[in-house]
């Protein structure tokens, strides 16, 4: 999601462009974009995370095919390529260059076990303290119940998830799975490209997942169709890390994509065209075309949801004033939120599970929804994210000071 720059000067000029910009970065350059952008990505999933308030109608899932977690997974692998890639260069340790993926994977795999401990603990306080056992019956919940044996061995096991955790199972096989990326990457991109996009066509042919144990299916993000957008997002980073671009830019596919958008809007807010547009569908699958080619499948990143992502991406990949807003002083707390994205994310996902609790006990004592009581509770929890990202970058800022100050 970044333009590229030749000898520092921006290659496009406004938005009425006919050319679109490339997304390259100067080489050690931090493109403010990455961290905006994430922040906002965040922001969205807390929002989603809190179903039934007024404000879920104004985020980005309302107005396409795709929502906040495909751009999370792929500025997840964008990250992961600008982080990771220079460690892969030839004469140095690959074991060392291996280990740093793998470790951040090793993270991410005890924050979700922590995360997943708490928000039990959550929903168990509010049924014990506050008679709110349908609590119990969400979320994926109630197999702790039904075999509570089995549902603790799929817990750590990463085969049990709970409802609205599951994206950093996703994460963490996906950052495994970088190393082999970025070392493949490095010579053959297009065509680890290509090997992606089979791999995202054998698993909606055959509907290949990780199992789902103990009930019955896979995971909800499947990580053989979700790779594709992880993937991407790695070979992009890698382009960008040597100042270059992997998805080339071009004036047709600029509109071809912005074309896409808008069409999207139409068909999710004018009925006509969306019955039109399912219609289409319909008859496209009765022909025999495959499920993950005409729905709007989640688990199988289906291409419809798969397409407005990608279109997504370049469109706003292409927007110079993009840089121009990230860089703002408006944009400061979105670009703090996104530079710490793991801490806020695992502590919006707790945050979301208490306010799911706050809300039932709300709807149970008859207060109705408005617009004002869940803009308190989103709010206050907005700020609670911020003011987390604050102190922990605040922090790191004041100990590079200080290791600058110390430095002979």
């Amino acid at each position: 999601m970044h333009k590229r720059l030749l000898r520092g000067v921006p290659v496009s000029s406004h938005l009425g462009a006919t050319k679109p910009a490339p997304v390259g970065l100067v080489p050690g350059q931090r493109d403010h974009r990455l961290d905006f952008f994430r922040g906002l990505a965040l922001v969205m999933i807390f929002i989603n995370h809190v179903p039934g308030t007024v404000y879920e109608y104004v985020t980005n899932r309302n107005f396409g095919f795709s929502d906040a977690a495909e751009a999370f997974v792929f500025m997840s692998g964008l990250a992961a390529g600008l982080a990771y890639s220079s460690a892969f260069a030839p004469g140095n340790n690959l074991w060392l260059a291996v280990s740093r993926p793998w470790a951040r994977a090793r993270y991410l795999y005890f924050v979700h076990l922590s995360i997943t401990v708490i928000c039990l603990a959550i929903v168990a306080c509010a049924a014990r303290y506050f008679d709110l056992a349908e609590l119990l019956t969400k979320n994926n919940i109630k197999a702790l119940f039904a075999d509570p044996l089995a549902t603790m061995i799929g817990i750590p096991l990463l085969t049990h998830q709970l409802g609205y955790l599951n994206i950093l199972p996703l994460y963490a096989v996906l950052l495994v799975s970088t190393p082999a990326i970025i070392l493949l990457g490095r010579k053959f991109p297009y065509w680890v490209l290509a090997g992606s996009i089979l791999l995202w066509v054998i698993a909606g042919q055959f509907r290949l997942n990780l199992p789902n144990f103990p009930n019955s299916g896979g995971w909800f993000f499947n990580p053989f169709s979700w790779q594709l957008l992880f993937v991407i997002g790695v070979l992009s980073g890698m382009a960008m890390k040597q100042g270059k671009q992997f998805i080339p830019a071009h004036p047709v596919a600029f509109v071809l994509a912005l074309a896409y958008l808008i069409a999207t809007i139409v068909v999710m807010k004018y009925p006509p065209a969306g019955e039109a547009f399912r219609a289409g569908l319909s008859a496209i699958s009765k022909m025999g075309a495959p499920f993950y080619i005409t729905w709007f499948d989640k688990t199988f990143l289906s291409l419809p949801r798969l397409l407005h992502a990608l279109a997504v991406f370049y469109v706003f990949a292409s927007i110079p004033q993009m840089r121009v807003i990230a860089s703002s002083r408006l944009a400061v707390p979105l670009r703090i939120m996104g530079r710490q994205g793991l801490a806020v994310f695992a502590t919006g996902t707790v945050l979301s599970i208490a306010l799911q609790a706050v809300k039932a006990w709300l709807s149970k004592e008859g207060i109705t929804d408005t617009v004002l009581i869940d803009g308190l509770m989103l709010g206050s929890g907005i700020f609670a994210l911020w003011l987390l990202a604050y102190v922990l970058t605040r922090t790191v800022d004041m100990r590079r000071t200080q290791s600058q100050t110390k430095t002979p």
